[in-house]
């Protein structure tokens, strides 16, 4: 059943809309703007109808940041309203609403336009999957032969993003960072993650394809490909606004190895200054790191990989990721790995130097 939010700073409204509704519909009603963000965030409702005039944050401004968050940006929104002033509705048209409904509501008008509407948007989200599915598809194509490039051949894309997959759930299921996680945003991440080192493609062979250790030099240019990844992605999405996973494909490849306790790069961010998807994809990132083999070691069996994530708590890593990775090992024990002996030559950047 589809889920409609009704925005309304009036009682009476509400009660009106939620009986035409009702049976029909799943109905959650919100008297203000920031409780309508609330329930936005933590229930992704299929269509909004939402009031022009309330106090505080009026419905102008409920558009604008619901139209922010690209995991709510494709959600249809009617708005509600007793005005007829056209530079009212053109102001709403041009910040996304797709209708309007006057107040008091007829009530077959009201289920017409809703269904109207819903249809439409079913049919643009199965446009959007398709695209999604070939742009995913072209995304993890190039993500490989970036990772082939320096010989890893081992499917680090693959697994740090099914990581990322597990370790967000958890996040999720424990009620954690809600203005920003929940199912939508950890898709677009899960998505985003295989482009983490999309930068490395400026890093010359000579450097990314050293057998030994990278002089200081080298790894100062070596930690250029995070800047670098940011920078392409963000060129990236400014030519495709429409696939929003690009956005948190730029914050990881940009923040991914930032420490959280300022000392990482490329801009020394520390705790929450760092992007959530970039404090996700570090703990897969470094676990990744330490459970394969490398050209100068062997593989850590998860274990003891799993010690060294824990031992780099509130330093490298955010202390509430670490404890969603503690709470799904049998998840990421589940991921097969590369056998012992298949090496790769990602060294400080992803290895045990400076894993992640």
């Amino acid at each position: 059943m589809k889920r409609i939010l009704v925005v309304d700073d009036n009682l009476s409204t509400l009660t009106q809309i939620s009986s035409h509704l009702l049976g029909k519909y799943e109905v959650s009603l919100a008297k203000s703007g920031s409780q309508a963000m609330k329930i936005c965030v933590r229930e992704i409702p299929d269509l909004i109808l939402l009031d022009v005039e309330m106090p505080e944050m009026d419905g102008f401004e409920v558009i604008s940041r619901i139209k922010s968050f690209p995991y709510l940006s494709l959600i249809p929104v009617i708005f509600l309203t007793a005005s007829y002033d056209p530079e009212v509705q053109i102001r709403a048209l041009k910040l996304g609403a797709r209708d309007f409904i006057t107040k008091p509501p007829e009530r077959n008008v009201l289920l017409h336009r809703i269904d109207l509407h819903l249809r439409f948007a079913s049919y643009q989200a199965e446009a959007e999957r398709n695209i999604a599915t070939l742009s995913d598809n072209i995304a993890l194509s190039f993500a490989e032969m970036i990772e082939r490039r320096d010989e890893n051949t081992g499917g680090h894309v693959f697994r740090t993003s099914r990581y990322v997959e597990i370790i967000g759930t958890e996040l999720i299921n424990r009620g954690l960072f809600q203005d920003e996680l929940n199912p939508s945003s950890l898709w677009l991440m899960v998505r985003a993650a295989p482009l983490h080192d999309i930068g490395k493609i400026a890093i010359g062979d000579r450097i990314l394809l050293k057998a030994g250790k990278l002089d200081d030099e080298e790894f100062l240019i070596m930690k250029s490909h995070s800047a670098i990844g940011e920078k392409i992605l963000k060129r990236m999405y400014e030519r495709m606004p429409t696939q929003h996973y690009l956005h948190y494909a730029r914050l990881i490849a940009g923040s991914h190895h930032e420490w959280y306790n300022g000392t990482g790069y490329p801009r020394g961010l520390q705790k929450d200054e760092i992007p959530l998807p970039g404090r996700i994809m570090a703990v897969a990132d470094v676990y990744d790191a330490l459970v394969n083999s490398r050209v100068y070691r062997e593989g850590m069996d998860h274990d003891k990989a799993s010690r060294v994530i824990f031992e780099r708590e509130g330093t490298q890593l955010d202390p509430r990721i670490v404890e969603a990775f503690r709470n799904s090992q049998k998840q990421l024990t589940e991921i097969i790995a590369p056998k012992k002996g298949e090496h790769k030559t990602d060294r400080q950047v992803g290895g045990m130097e400076n894993a992640g």
